[in-house]
């Protein structure tokens, strides 16, 4: 039995084990018909996938490659000068684009262009070109630095090693010469390029816009153009003619969702934001506080306070705050009245040079109004080319001939025009005005005017303190001129009127953060001196606060000390109360006010550094102190700075010139930083 049982049970494990082999073999096959299928498919599908992108992903590779040799650019559209510009506000790239202008009349054809947009290295083909030239009109910004647009440039020129010994080329550097490196990015060029070989064909332009920038610029230009006629054998093929460089197009039946109504980029970036922010993308910040600082005086200091709630802007103490203003209205509406024009045209400027990278001179479509407002500079005195193509508007030969005169380079003309239009700080408006006979056609106009440029300023608050705001801290200008006009600075009377509301638009502002160089030391122990009077005083309110929030933080902050300097004690003290606060905590360990005006002397900033410079000689030289200097580079700068000189020198035991030498070592070193304007 138990044999027949074992045999009885013997046979089962063979008949699973033969029901498993089918089954496993039926599974088997199904799988493998499934996964045969499926990767079929896959790969006729992924083909198709493939295939599809394929050609247009080539295209948007191949054709940055092929914008970025501005060569290639020059040879197909028959140009052999071109014009870079480093920069910051525009007068660089209106330089270059005048001098590209300028070409035609001696036969030769120019072209400005970006340098962020091109790959440089291309400058070592240039003489593939017959009689090509290479202009560089170069701003200095900060202190030395180059433009924004001009850093890669800069980088390349700083570690190339390339040969070219085939290009020839010039240099005309905007600067200023109540800054320390005086057109530092356009003396730096003009020797980099020579060492790496060039040939300098006329000499280096230095435009200084303390003086009359204008001026040096047309000085340098009327000298420029012989010597590029004498290199290359040519002659002026006749006057100077005026060439328009948009057409206008005006738009009867548009789209109005398709019009720009002030964004600086995309259109209705303002209505639909998305970071990251910066200058072609504006963050549209709402003014939470904006009050009055000083209790007297003709002046109207001002504190605002702008949200910057989810917006992903990060700063830091020390950065700058661009603020994108908008023009008077009523001057607007004046400029339209005097030239006959429905300001609510809808048109667009568009660039007659195809091939050209910047196809309107400001976001189009758009109407004249906006165009007014919010692109164009209408305040600013005119330079002497954009009086020159208005000149053949004025129907009064008297009007013409004065128009042509101050747009000339004779001496009687620049004098002309230094007195009627700079130093009466004559706008377009007032020349409109006063010259009854011009009525030149609103596009042209526009076509003319340069570019509204965003205004910075100093952030006075600390990120750690306030993540989510950003503090401005501001002074009217207003100011009557030669010819009676009460003339208004254009941002600080816009933002003055920015009153917080509880929604609506009348209380944004639009802005992007600018890093800067001026920051607090590492350590938090390092001593720090700052000296900021009047609304120099900004970045040390954000410093300050940093200091005491690090404080609060356990860790151990060094000494803090200010020299603050205003008119009167009882009418601009800024920020009187949070000063005193911050001393009475401990955080500022020193605090010297020079009320300038408050007794038979004037006092300064200065004035206090002399009377305590024993203390200031121990923080720098025993506390390796960090200064920090703020507002005015004109005089409030210069005159510290030579206070430091005398400080270093009797302390320190240095005749002058080492003092100087010691002074410099400690901004190369970053413990002597600027924040300057003039």
């Amino acid at each position: 039995l138990t044999t027949m049982g074992e045999a009885r049970m013997d046979p089962s494990p063979p008949d699973s084990t033969a029901q498993q082999d089918s089954l496993f073999s039926m599974t088997d096959v199904f799988l493998i018909s499934l996964i045969i299928g499926l990767f079929t498919y896959w790969f006729f599908f992924r083909k198709k996938k493939e295939e599809v992108p394929d050609l247009p992903k080539m295209q948007t590779v191949v054709a940055p490659q092929r914008d970025s040799s501005f060569i290639e650019k020059m040879k197909k559209t028959g140009r052999n000068i071109v014009v870079f510009y480093g920069s910051q506000t525009g007068t660089a790239e209106e330089f270059a684009n005048r001098l590209s202008k300028d070409a035609h009349r001696y036969g030769l054809r120019g072209m400005a262009a970006d340098p962020e947009e091109y790959d440089l290295s291309d400058l070592s083909r240039l003489s593939e070109i017959d009689k090509s030239l290479a202009v560089f009109c170069m701003a200095t910004y900060g202190e030395g630095d180059p433009t924004d647009n001009a850093q890669d440039f800069y980088d390349w020129l700083q570690e190339a090693d390339t040969d070219l010994s085939g290009l020839r080329f010039a240099v005309f550097g905007l600067g200023n010469k109540t800054y320390e490196h005086f057109n530092a990015m356009g003396k730096y060029v003009d020797k980099r390029l020579e060492e790496l070989g060039a040939q300098r064909i006329f000499e280096l332009g230095l435009g200084d816009d303390d003086g009359n920038l204008e001026e040096d610029f047309i000085t340098w230009r009327e000298q420029f153009w012989p010597a590029v006629c004498e290199h290359f054998g040519v002659e002026a093929t006749g006057e100077e003619s005026s060439i328009r460089q948009y057409e206008l197009v005006v738009h009867t039946d548009v789209n109005m969702n398709k019009v720009y109504t002030g964004e600086m980029g995309r259109l209705k970036s303002y209505e639909n934001q998305k970071p990251p922010f910066d200058a072609k993308n504006p963050f549209l910040a709402k003014v939470t506080e904006n009050r009055k600082l000083n209790e007297g005086g003709e002046r109207h200091l001002m504190h605002l306070e702008l949200d910057i709630s989810n917006s992903k802007i990060r700063y830091e103490s020390g950065d700058h705050v661009a603020v994108y203003p908008a023009n008077d209205s009523s001057l607007v509406n004046q400029i339209g009245e005097i030239l006959g024009t429905d300001l609510d045209t809808v048109m667009s400027l568009n660039n007659l040079d195809e091939e050209s990278n910047k196809k309107h001179p400001f976001p189009c479509p758009t109407s004249y109004r906006t165009a007014l407002t919010y692109y164009l500079d209408i305040t600013n005195p005119p330079r002497t080319n954009v009086l020159y193509e208005l000149a053949q508007y004025a129907t009064d030969t008297g009007e013409q001939e004065r128009l042509r005169k101050m747009a000339s380079s004779a001496a009687e003309g620049k004098a002309l025009y230094l007195s009627w239009v700079v130093e009466a700080r004559r706008n377009i408006l007032a020349i409109l005005q006063d010259m009854p006979s011009l009525r030149p056609p609103i596009d042209h106009l526009c076509e003319l005017l340069p570019r509204l440029q965003a205004r910075y300023y100093s952030i006075a608050s600390s990120s750690k303190v306030h993540p989510n705001s950003i503090h401005i801290c501001a002074v009217t200008v207003e100011y009557k001129t030669k010819t009676g006009r009460l003339n208004k600075g254009v941002a600080t009377n816009w933002l003055k009127n920015k009153v917080p509301d509880q929604n609506g638009s009348s209380s944004l502002v639009p802005v992007y953060v600018r890093k800067s160089q001026f920051r607090l030391p590492f350590k938090p122990s390092t001593p720090v001196i700052m000296i900021g009077p009047g609304t120099g005083v900004a970045p040390f309110i954000g410093f300050i606060q940093e200091r005491a929030w690090l404080k609060e933080q356990g860790k151990e902050v060094g000494e803090t000390v200010l020299y603050y300097g205003c008119r009167h004690e009882r009418e601009d003290y800024v920020y009187r109360q949070e000063l005193t606060h911050f001393q009475k905590e401990g955080v500022l360990t020193q605090l010297h006010v020079a009320f300038s005006r408050d007794q038979a002397e004037k006092v300064y900033v200065q004035h206090l550094l002399k009377k305590n410079k024993e203390n200031i000689w121990k923080l720098i030289n025993e506390g390796m102190a960090h200064i920090y200097v703020c507002g005015d580079a004109r005089n409030m700068a210069r005159d510290v700075q030579n206070t430091f000189y005398e400080i270093v020198s009797e302390f320190g035991n240095m005749n002058q010139a080492q003092a100087v030498d010691y002074v410099k070592k400690l901004m190369t070193k970053g413990r002597y930083s600027l924040d300057v304007w003039s």
